[in-house]
């Protein structure tokens, strides 16, 4: 795409300019101020509403000398564009105020602006506008190739990535290893992870391993201070005869003991102990199977009785509430029957008022005496039926109520005299459960103990004098029951001393076996981190590689720039970055000539990746000598302080010597 022509009116500040180019480069000479720039913009607003800077509000209108706009005013811009040698557009784009005049006022206020699309001379629709713009170029392809320093300077680095990524490719994880024969076993090392996620791993891992290492030493100096002294103590074979000698002894004598306790006669005595134990506890069991037996009877009458006072006061309790409601409905009716008598008399009260006019509504004239004297009887009449039905409905309701009212009274009474016969009855049921209770009580506090019977003092006597033999015998014995406690006692300590050895001897054995399982696990965590360690090795050279080739396939692609796509870490590892560099200087550090050449170097290729090629607008263009040479329309903006307003120069050919 090439410029054939542009055309400016009212443009900030500039009131008239008309660019023939013709599809050729040119030079716009001018001071400072002069509008140079203002060319570049009008030509990015027409196309996207945004100025040279990539910025949508800015400016449009003409400013006056205080800094205020001037109104009243047309700003537009018009550019014929050639698209290829046989199809060429026009775009034109005029911004204007609006101004209205409301109802009844004679001056117009200002309401707002206005913006008007022409294609190819046609009014348009801003929609199909931006519609047919987007058909030539997308605006971020647009601006990519249009300004130097759009790519370094308005993309975010990671943009400037992707794009770079986009045109020359990625390399693959794949590509890389296979590069270089000693990174192949990288494919199996990594498994389905990426190289980066891997060396996360293997760092997480070696820091803790080294963690663990670090804890080894100690913990087997624990164990050290753990193992016991093993002086004066035999083999284990000799402890445990010994042991099982020393149980031996110990069952002889805990039957010695048994036989000593018993005592010979001890175990028979113990025998008729038990016997009489059970013959006593027949005699209670017995016993109260009597009294029971006798009170059974009363208690079922006495419970008989409960339940029948229990329903006799649950009907008192009944009738008593329904006594409650039903007075309570009977003060509801007397406030009726009240509110009747007051209306009664309200409605006895009322006296006959007649309010016919004396003059017709609709003449004015006076009405006949003779018509109004019958309208007036009539009205009396009507009144006093009306009376006279309104008296008689009112004594209907209160004769009506007033014999609900004297039922519900007659109600009342009748329910009254059924509770005082139910108290009566109650009354009767009271005096024979009190008498039940008293006969109940009789015959258990009258019944004699069971151990008071002629029967269990017997066997109470036979009880305790067989008790009295068995303490004889136990006390005679007691000395010889000593003795062999001791003699048990004896052989449990021994018992136990020998467990301790026993127990060292575990315990020894455990800390060898510990420290065995420690030291093994130091060397197999020390291999561990060996390995990991060439892993971690191997992946900083995938990771150099990667850099290497990338590199060298993304600069390839260009004359003058080179890229930076990886900055190194303190660790070892790499992290993604785009740097662009000249000659070993970051772009950052250049100065504006060399910016504008990188630029233009990145915007040749770019041309090539979108195949598509559009004005190049190169703005302080006398800060450069000489250009990369460049297959697209070039228009240079170039500071000239004897230039007041702005000259143009068409050039012909680029000249060799202004050329890379």
């Amino acid at each position: 795409m090439k410029i054939k022509s542009l055309k400016l009116k009212n443009f900030m500040g500039i009131k008239s300019l008309e660019l023939n180019l013709d599809g050729k480069n040119a030079n716009i000479y001018g001071d400072n101020a002069t509008g140079k720039t203002t060319c570049f913009t009008a030509f990015t607003w027409l196309l996207f509403d945004k100025d040279s800077q990539n910025r949508k509000n800015f400016e449009i209108k003409t400013l006056n000398p205080n800094g205020e706009p001037e109104h009243g005013l047309e700003h537009t811009v018009e550019a014929e564009l050639e698209l290829s040698d046989n199809e060429s557009l026009t775009l034109k784009k005029v911004f204007s105020e609006k101004w209205t005049k409301k109802r009844g006022d004679s001056i117009a206020e200002f309401t707002g602006h206005t913006t008007d699309y022409y294609i190819n001379g046609v009014p348009v629709q801003k929609k199909e506008y931006d519609a047919k713009i987007a058909e030539i170029a997308d605006e971020q392809i647009f601006r990519l190739l249009t300004d130097p320093t759009y790519f370094n300077e308005q993309l975010h680095w990671q943009d400037r990535r992707n794009l770079l990524l986009e045109v020359c490719g990625n390399v693959s994880d794949d590509e890389v290893i296979q590069s270089k024969s000693s990174l192949n076993e990288l494919t199996k090392i990594i498994g389905n992870r990426t190289i980066e996620q891997h060396r996360k791993v293997i760092q997480a891992r070696l820091s803790e391993i080294n963690k663990e290492l670090q804890k080894i030493p100690v913990r087997i100096d624990e164990v050290n201070l753990n193992i016991p002294n093993m002086e004066n103590i035999p083999n284990e074979k000799d402890i445990r005869d010994c042991i099982s000698k020393l149980r031996k002894d110990m069952d002889d004598k805990q039957q010695e003991l048994a036989q000593a306790k018993a005592g010979g006669k001890i175990a028979e005595y113990t025998k008729q102990l038990k016997a009489i134990e059970i013959e006593m506890l027949d005699l209670k069991n017995k016993h109260q199977i009597a009294i029971n037996s006798m009170v059974s009877s009363k208690r079922m009458e006495l419970i008989k009785l409960q339940s029948e006072i229990f329903k006799l006061r649950y009907e008192v309790d009944n009738k008593n509430r329904e006594i409650q409601d039903k007075t309570t409905e009977i003060k509801s009716l007397d406030t009726k029957i009240d509110l009747l008598r007051y209306s009664w008399r309200e409605e006895h009260s009322k006296t006959f008022e007649c309010n016919q006019g004396e003059t017709c509504p609709t003449c004015g004239q006076p009405l006949p005496l003779e018509y109004l004297q019958d309208v007036r009887d009539k009205a009396l009449a009507q009144f006093n039926q009306n009376k006279a039905e309104m008296l008689e409905a009112i004594n209907t309701d209160g004769q009506k109520l007033k014999c609900l009212r004297n039922s519900i009274e007659a109600d009342i009474n009748q329910l009254q005299d059924e509770i005082e016969s139910m108290k009566i009855a109650l009354h009767g049921l009271e005096q024979k459960e009190s008498i039940l209770k008293a006969d109940i009580d009789a015959i258990v506090n009258n019944s004699q103990p069971v151990e008071l019977t002629s029967n269990y003092i017997k066997l109470n006597e036979e009880y305790e004098a067989i008790q009295r033999n068995i303490d004889n015998i136990k006390e005679s014995n007691s000395l010889a029951i000593a003795n062999i406690q001791s003699e048990i006692n004896n052989i449990e300590g021994l018992i136990e001393e020998y467990q301790k050895s026993l127990t060292k001897l575990e315990t020894y054995k455990n800390c060898l076996k510990r420290i065995d399982e420690l030291k093994a696990t130091e060397k197999k965590l020390a291999a561990e981190y060996e390995e990991l360690e060439r892993q971690l090795y191997l992946t900083e050279e995938f990771m150099r590689t990667k850099v290497r080739i990338l590199d060298d396939k993304i600069n390839s692609k260009f004359k003058l720039a080179r890229f930076k796509m990886f900055n190194v870490l303190i660790n070892g590892g790499i992290e993604e970055c785009c740097e662009t560099i000249y000659n070993g200087v970051p772009y950052s550090d250049l100065n504006k000539g060399a910016k504008i050449q990188i630029g233009l170097d990145i915007i040749r290729t770019l041309q090539d990746h979108y195949n598509f090629s559009c004005p190049v607008w190169i703005d302080n263009r006398e800060s450069i000598i000489k250009i990369p040479e460049m297959d697209c329309q070039i228009i240079s903006l170039i500071v000239n302080g004897d230039d007041k307003k702005l000259r143009i120069e068409i050039i012909e050919k680029q000249n060799k010597e202004d050329i890379l």
